[in-house]
């Protein structure tokens, strides 16, 4: 592997994950660059775990998402694993082999194609655990130490870039939030000439009551004009 070219095409890939607009573009370029950078790899995705169920993100093609489905239905695998259990990586140099760890995983995903696999656990503090990002090859001992290291670097700018993209969006939720709140404060007090104090604790009780979050309720004042 060239590593000097390898720094021009990551510094080149940051700037690009930074400038990503949604989470979900951010997520489709950091596939996108591991397919491209990292040796022997065919395929890439991100593998989340929300409520024990597993959500494929960004996969570069079908046979990642076919993978994800199949550790979720079998419960083990080593994608699913990571982001389960948090262990920081893995490396399988031949999938068919490896019947002892993931004794019903293993021959499923190697009737799929996949010859190797290597992954690294994303994470940018301890409340936000973002799952996996996960390399497949259709070659056994496709992936190298070079490969490895390479991928650890791409996952340390995907954890980074993931993490902005969330502040981001998080930020965009905020400010859209505050201005439904705001439009809902105007029409009540136009309707029932009160203040915006009043109008304001009007909404935090009727969200209390029915246990309906201050947002949604102000966006049904927006939507139907009342509560």
């Amino acid at each position: 592997m060239d590593w000097r070219e390898f720094a021009v095409h990551m510094a080149t890939m940051s700037r690009s994950f930074l400038a990503g607009d949604t989470v979900p573009v951010t997520l489709d370029k950091i596939t996108a660059a591991a397919v491209e950078l990292v040796e022997g790899c065919d395929a890439a995705g991100i593998l989340v775990l929300r409520k024990g169920r597993a959500e494929s993100l960004a996969p570069t093609e079908r046979l990642v998402t076919e993978s994800d489905r199949l550790q979720e239905s079998l419960a083990e695998g080593p994608c699913f694993d990571a982001a389960r259990h948090g262990h920081p990586a893995f490396r399988i140099r031949d999938v068919s082999t490896e019947t002892v760890r993931w004794r019903a995983f293993a021959p499923e995903a190697h009737r799929l194609g996949i010859g190797s696999m290597m992954g690294f656990l994303l994470y940018t503090d301890d409340r936000h655990d973002l799952g996996a990002l996960n390399l497949y090859s259709r070659k056994p001992g496709a992936f190298t130490d070079d490969s490895e290291t390479a991928g650890w670097m791409l996952a340390s700018h995907a954890a980074t870039a993931l993490a902005t993209a969330h502040e981001h969006a998080s930020m965009r939720r905020a400010i859209d939030t505050r201005h439904t709140i705001g439009e809902a404060l105007g029409i009540l007090m136009a309707q029932h000439h009160i203040t915006e104090e009043d109008a304001f604790d009007t909404l935090r009780r009727y969200s209390q009551e029915k246990n309906v979050k201050l947002r949604d309720v102000a966006q049904q004042v927006c939507d139907k004009g009342t509560l």
